[in-house]
């Protein structure tokens, strides 16, 4: 994935590469401690989605980055023990659990807040909604980005790859239609999601000006103070 992509108070700072957030309590009130977590990122990729839904829920956590050139993370653990996969995201909890793909990772995320209102609850009809929408930027728009991140694929094949995301693209804009976000007036894990993947076009040769709906859609969500924070994280945003 690309590289160099491009808060209710909160304590942010730096321990050696990493990164530590933790909400600042009013410590005269006796609140439960929330556990930390752990996520494995590379700026820009689609990692930002769960990085996004971090700051936006207010969980404590810290950040791992991954560097795919040498399969080791910024604490020098070889990545591929953490996630076989070789791929971000990968969350962890303290017990050592850990989740690797983000449409799982940014629910569980939402669940842990569920005043967030960041997913609709479980078993509800709209949370069935939110899973189709996340599972069609995933299968559909996401995975149609991969070869145009494939040094190898021919000329061919990328404008093929072009073509189809446009009309993945066609069809956003007619989900969306007068809508502020994917499933109406709140913004959602999902909108996290289509952000990060958007977000991607101006690196590939796709002019996102061409469908005025999505152009006005990622900017509104690039304007979300958590959404810059996060961006500031990883390097992408000064």
């Amino acid at each position: 994935m690309p590289q160099g992509f491009w808060v209710r108070g909160e304590l942010s700072y730096r321990h050696d590469s990493r990164i530590i957030r933790q909400p600042h309590y009013d410590h005269s009130v006796d609140l439960p401690q929330e556990f930390n977590m752990k996520l494995y990122y590379s700026p820009g990729a689609c990692s930002l989605s769960p990085h996004i839904v971090l700051l936006e829920a207010g969980l404590t956590y810290t950040l791992d980055k991954v560097d795919f050139a040498t399969k080791k993370t910024s604490e020098g653990v070889d990545y591929l023990t953490v996630n076989s996969k070789g791929a971000v995201p990968t969350l962890q909890l303290d017990d050592g659990k850990r989740l690797t793909e983000g449409p799982a990772i940014v629910q569980y995320l939402a669940d842990q807040k569920p005043e967030s209102g960041l997913a609709p609850r479980a078993g509800t009809f709209e949370r069935y909604q939110l899973m189709e929408i996340l599972n069609y930027i995933t299968s559909e728009v996401h995975k149609g980005f991969a070869p145009l991140f494939n040094r190898e694929a021919s000329a061919e094949i990328k404008a093929a790859a072009i073509a189809g995301l446009g009309k993945k693209f066609d069809w956003l804009v007619g989900f969306l239609g007068n809508k502020n976000y994917l499933l109406g007036s709140t913004f959602t894990v999902a909108d996290a999601y289509l952000f990060t993947v958007l977000s991607w076009t101006g690196h590939v040769g796709i002019d996102l000006s061409k469908w005025p709906v999505l152009t006005a859609y990622h900017s509104r969500i690039a304007q979300r103070p958590k959404v810059q924070q996060a961006l500031k994280e990883e390097g992408l945003l000064k």
